[in-house]
C-alpha cells in the first residue's frame, strides 16, 4: 500500500507540473502532440483532437510534447513560431503550477492541523536565552533579520547557520524586545542550542489566517530547498544525503509505517506534508538555470527577449542535449546510491 501511495504522490505532482505547460500551451495556441505521465513505452493511451494522452511504463516523469519544441517545424502553431513571451509563459508555467499545488496542499494541511507558532514554551537554565532575559511565552519575530512565522524555522536557521551569533527580535505583552545570543554546542545532542524550547503543539487558525500562513509554508519549503542546495555546493552535505526516486519512495514508505499506527488521518496529514515538500522542491529545481530543465530554457528565452534575436536552435539544442546527458548520469549515480544505502 505504501508504495502505491508513493507512486500516486509522484504521479500527481508530476502530472500537475506538466499540466501547467499543457494549459499555457493551449492558451497560447500551441499544438500539443502528446501529454503523458511516466517515461518509456506506452502502456495505454488515446487520442482526442490533435493530442495523444498516454500513461508510460516507468511511473517517474512525464511530458507535454509540443510541436516544434525541440525540432524545426513549419506548423504555424508550433512552439518556436510563437512570441518569446508566449514561450516564456509556457516554460515557466510548470514550476509555477508546482508552487500553486504546494500552496493548496499547505492550506489544507494548516486548516486540518494548525500552525506551530514561534512561541517560547520553556527556557533552559544556564543557557544564552535565559542569560539574555528571554522567558516562556515570548514570541520570536526574527533571527538575524529573517522573519520567523513557525517555530521550526528557528531550528532550521540554527541548522543551516551552526554556531553563528544570533540577533533575535521577540515580542512580550505586545512589546518588541531584542537579544543577542551565542549558541552553545551540546555534546549530548550533537548540536548548537540557544536555550529555549517550543511546545511542539500546533495552534488552530481560522480560514483567513490559514490562507496567509499557507504562503509562509510555501516560502519555508522554498527556503529549505535553496539552503540545502547551498550546503550541497559548499560541501555541507554529501552524496549520501541526496535522495533520488528510490530514496524518496523509501522515505514515504517509512513515514507511512510510522504514521499508520496513528490511523488514516495521521497518514493523510503526513503524506500531505511530504507532498508539499516534494512539489515545492520540484518547482525550485526546475527553475535552476541548468540546461534541459525549465530554468535552462528560460535563460535562453530571456536572452532572446533582451537581444531581440534568437540564439541559433542548433547551438541551444546542443547545450540542452549535453545538460540532459549530465542529468541522466547524475540520476543514475543518485539512484545507484539510493539502492546501495538500502542494501
Amino acid at each position: 500500500m505504501k508504495y502505491v501511495i508513493a507512486i500516486l504522490i509522484f504521479s500527481i505532482i508530476i502530472l500537475f507540473h506538466e499540466l501547467g505547460h499543457f494549459l499555457m500551451a493551449k492558451l497560447n495556441g500551441i499544438r500539443v502532440n502528446e501529454f503523458c505521465l511516466g517515461l518509456g513505452p506506452t502502456l495505454v493511451g488515446f487520442k482526442r483532437g490533435e493530442t495523444k494522452y498516454s500513461i508510460k511504463l516507468l511511473p517517474f516523469g512525464g511530458a507535454c510534447m509540443m510541436e516544434g519544441e525541440d525540432e524545426d517545424s513549419e506548423d504555424e502553431r508550433s512552439f518556436q513560431k510563437k512570441s518569446v513571451w508566449a514561450r516564456i509563459s509556457v516554460v515557466a508555467a510548470g514550476p509555477l503550477f508546482n508552487f500553486i499545488m504546494a500552496f493548496a496542499f499547505a492550506f489544507v494541511l494548516i486548516l486540518c492541523n494548525g500552525v506551530d507558532k514561534p512561541v517560547v514554551y520553556d527556557v533552559m537554565e544556564d543557557y544564552p536565552a535565559q542569560e539574555a532575559g528571554m522567558e516562556a511565552g515570548d514570541t520570536i519575530v526574527s533571527i538575524n533579520g529573517k522573519n520567523i512565522h513557525f517555530y521550526r524555522e528557528v531550528s532550521l536557521y540554527t541548522f543551516f547557520h551552526p554556531g553563528e551569533a544570533l540577533h533575535i527580535v521577540y515580542e512580550r505583552d505586545g512589546e518588541r524586545r531584542e537579544a543577542d545570543l551565542k549558541p552553545v554546542y551540546d555534546e549530548e545532542q550533537g548540536k548548537y542550542l540557544m536555550g529555549f524550547l517550543g511546545s511542539g503543539i500546533a495552534e488552530r487558525t481560522n480560514v483567513l489566517e490559514s490562507f496567509g500562513y499557507s504562503f509562509y509554508e510555501l516560502k519555508y519549503w522554498i527556503d529549505t530547498t535553496f539552503s540545502s542546495l547551498k550546503m550541497l555546493v559548499t560541501g555541507g552535505v554529501s552524496l549520501n544525503d541526496i535522495s533520488g526516486p528510490v530514496g524518496i519512495v523509501k522515505t514515504i514508505g517509512d513515514t507511512y509505517d510510522q504514521s499508520s499506527s496513528g490511523g488514516a488521518y495521521l497518514v493523510f496529514l503526513n503524506m500531505l506534508n511530504i507532498s508539499i515538500l516534494l512539489s515545492a522542491n520540484l518547482g525550485v529545481m526546475n527553475l535552476l538555470p541548468i540546461p534541459a530543465l525549465d530554468g535552462g530554457r528560460l535563460v535562453f528565452l530571456i536572452i532572446e527577449a533582451i537581444r531581440r534575436k534568437r540564439i541559433p536552435p542548433e547551438k541551444e539544442g546542443m547545450v540542452h542535449f549535453v545538460g540532459l546527458m549530465l542529468l541522466l548520469v547524475l540520476m543514475v549515480v543518485v539512484m545507484f546510491n539510493d539502492v546501495r544505502l538500502l542494501l
